[in-house]
């Protein structure tokens, strides 16, 4: 059994952890921290999860570190940096959920946030998806929870790209679509009812923050330099991320081959499902569950493949991943906690 406390738990993210991390079996939640809602109990911010906790909210004092085994932090970019240090520095395992520690290279993150003020730090910390850096993760002190859409993105490239079968002389393409609670719960005009509902645009077009992001893990594993183009869109649904990957290849390759070489790359991995042929991911297949759906398709002269991922944005895309995260630090099975099936419809 590990002790966890929660720093941040007010938004979408921190109630997916609490929801999730009650029922796991082997960990106790200690604590849950938000200013807002000090005194709180958690299930009258939260009524979904009235009766199964006891848990209220508490302001956040570096004493609460005492009490636990491991921190997630919870809360958004820029205010992570001094608590993921202060917890690292009190010896505690960190899993953060912001985009603060996602970026070895500081000078990237700061170019798409802000200053960074803990730079040897972040130099240290691991890029959260299992799928890749397991390894990695296992001994980790800090992680770097992914970015929604990156953790779509990344997940429909890999294969191909650890592979060496990018051609990166040309550009791979992310065309992605999220549900409005990746954009958090904090009131805003962009967000707001009227201006989503019945309506789909893309926004921040080639210039979005998780661009930075899913192309220096993409190079990282191609070995190489290439650009990426990443435009994103606002769907009006509550979760839920479908990206379509359009990544341009070496040689000509057949459609059964590459299938096969991502299924041998995410065999054994049980939370991504490559559909078979002819099949398309859907939102619909993964809402409420950690699984990623990648479904493939071929250009007609074999030059191309285009790589379709379906994920729930609060899940694999953020709180599920950390708990799974936390599973491979902590040596439990990589699925405790995480083993609910989809919600359909």
């Amino acid at each position: 059994m590990i002790k966890v406390g929660i720093i941040g738990g007010s938004g979408y993210t921190g109630a997916q952890l609490v929801a999730l991390l009650i029922r796991h079996p082997g960990v106790a939640v200690k604590w849950v921290t938000s200013r807002k809602f000090e005194g709180q109990p958690f299930h009258e911010t939260f009524g979904a999860l009235r009766d199964l906790t006891d848990l209220s909210f508490v302001s956040y004092v570096p004493e609460l570190l005492d009490k636990v085994d491991l921190v997630f932090t919870a809360v958004p970019h820029g205010q992570a940096m001094r608590l993921v240090a202060e917890a690292a520095d009190h010896g505690r395992r960190v899993i953060d959920l912001s985009a603060d520690f996602r970026f070895q290279d500081v000078t990237l993150y700061e170019r798409a946030y802000q200053p960074h003020t803990a730079p040897e730090l972040a130099g240290r910390t691991v890029y959260g998806l299992p799928e890749l850096h397991a390894e990695d993760i296992r001994t980790a002190r800090v992680v770097g929870n992914p970015g929604c859409y990156p953790t779509a993105a990344l997940l429909a490239a890999a294969p191909l790209v650890r592979e060496g079968l990018w051609n990166t002389g040309a550009p791979l393409i992310v065309d992605a679509k999220s549900g409005v609670s990746g954009a958090g719960r904090e009131a805003s005009l962009a967000t707001h009812f009227p201006e989503v509902d019945e309506g789909l645009a893309p926004y921040k077009v080639l210039s979005h923050r998780h661009q930075p992001e899913i192309a220096s893990i993409l190079r990282r594993h191609a070995g190489e330099e290439g650009a990426v183009h990443f435009v994103p869109h606002l769907v009006p649904m509550n979760r839920g991320i479908i990206a379509t990957v359009y990544i341009p290849l070496l040689k000509a390759m057949e459609m059964e081959t590459v299938r096969a070489l991502y299924e041998r790359f995410y065999a054994g991995r049980p939370f991504v499902r490559v559909l078979p042929k002819g099949k398309t991911p859907s939102t619909h297949h993964v809402r409420g569950s950690n699984y990623c759906d990648v479904g493939l398709a071929m250009a007609p002269d074999g030059k191309m493949v285009v790589a379709m991922s379906a994920i729930d944005n609060l899940i694999k895309g953020a709180s599920g991943q950390a708990v799974q995260n936390m599973n491979i630090m902590a040596g439990f099975e990589e699925t405790a906690g995480l083993t609910q099936p989809p919600l359909f419809p």
